[in-house]
């Protein structure tokens, strides 16, 4: 089970995650503008806002467990047929399915962990399929270039094909585990509750951390090319990738004791915003270590962030609490970095539209002051 969770949790970043490292390729061969570039990445995670809902309806009529072989097996489909793709619109088109199968399969992995394992290993299953997540980030982005690629004759059709069709065999290995431990409970709303502060605020500052990372992730290349190191593409992926997996890591161990506290999210999210600058004020190895330092702690500010909802509200209140909150955050990963294309289209410099996500990050900064994580569990903030 743990290796279907971790697998599970891999699919979650890798379809999307290989859109930077072979979006010069696409856009060589498909005529790309920047504006569409940066549509590869963030087409997906506009889809992962608007898929959470039909993921959360999903799993209260199919479950859990037939939600997520479903939701990968859309996301195969839309992540295979890009490879396919003859022009960009049916790329673009390929993209929006595959994000949709991803953002199904967001909510149904917490809402399966109870139904396969015992309550006190349920937060051990949470911290397997987000390792697996961010794995899957580093996989994706780091390992594409300097090692898939290569092997399949330097062709990005081929190469989104590999990366997709091994997940059909992890969608049908679901079925495997016969174990389902949940108890019948009252049917409640799968709808977000716009009433609770906490949707929007921890929306928001999920947006902070996911347009930062997603955004620096899929102008990664322009913005080398730009400053003359486009040399580094491959290196500066690799590194900024695996520097989330090394977060997931460390919060492996102290998540018990750093999940709950506003501080940290404070420092975390304004570290993030001060790495992302040092990117687009350096150049060479400088703008990529910065970058990377970035990537670490967005990281950790996801996790951070993710892990809240348990902890703050009932447990039947923590689906809808999620659900609202990657609604929230996930849109303004996709309308920012857009924001930022357009910009950059417009003056030819694509540091104006990184520039972008630092602007919204320090205007949305101050909602972490106002977080009240002391709320008592079962109790609504007030």
């Amino acid at each position: 089970m743990a290796v279907l969770l971790w697998l599970a949790g891999l699919y979650l970043r890798v379809p999307i995650l290989v859109a930077p490292p072979l979006a010069p390729f696409i856009s060589q061969d498909l005529a790309l503008n920047q504006t569409f570039t940066g549509a590869l990445t963030a087409l997906p995670i506009l889809m992962l806002a608007i898929g959470a809902m039909p993921g959360s309806f999903a799993i209260a009529r199919l479950g859990p467990r037939n939600t997520l072989a479903l939701a990968m097996t859309i996301m195969v489909l839309g992540s295979a047929s890009r490879g396919l793709a003859p022009e960009v619109f049916t790329l673009m088109g390929a993209s929006a399915v595959m994000g949709l199968g991803v953002a199904m399969m967001q909510p149904a992995l917490p809402a399966l962990l109870p139904r396969w394992l015992q309550p006190h290993h349920v937060a051990v299953g949470s911290a397997i399929y987000m390792n697996g997540m961010l794995m899957g980030e580093f996989v994706g982005a780091g390992l594409t270039l300097p090692v898939l690629m290569p092997l399949l004759d330097n062709n990005w059709r081929l190469t989104l094909l590999a990366w997709s069709l091994p997940a059909l065999v992890v969608a049908a290995a679901l079925f495997l585990p016969r174990r389902d431990l949940a108890r019948p409970v009252k049917r409640v709303s799968w709808l977000p509750d716009w009433s609770n502060p906490l949707t929007l605020k921890l929306g928001l500052l999920l947006g902070l951390s996911a347009s930062m990372f997603f955004g620096l992730n899929a102008y990664m290349g322009s913005l080398l090319e730009q400053t003359g190191h486009f040399d580094k593409l491959a290196g500066a992926l690799f590194w900024y990738n695996i520097a989330q997996v090394m977060a997931s890591l460390m919060m492996l161990r102290l998540a018990r004791l750093w999940v709950g506290r506003r501080d940290l999210i404070l420092w975390m999210a304004s570290l993030s915003i001060i790495g992302t600058t040092g990117a687009v004020l350096t150049d060479g190895w400088w703008a990529i270590a910065s970058a990377t330092f970035m990537s670490f702690v967005a990281g950790i500010l996801l996790i951070l962030l993710v892990g809240l909802p348990p902890l703050l509200v009932r447990s039947e209140e923590t689906g809808r609490l999620s659900a609202g909150t990657f609604l929230v955050g996930y849109t303004v990963a996709f309308t920012i970095p857009m924001a930022g294309g357009l910009l950059a289209d417009l003056t030819g410099d694509v540091r104006h539209g990184i520039a972008v996500m630092i602007g919204y990050s320090v205007l949305v900064l101050p909602l972490a002051f106002t977080l009240d994580l002391k709320t008592q569990k079962g109790q609504p903030e007030g």
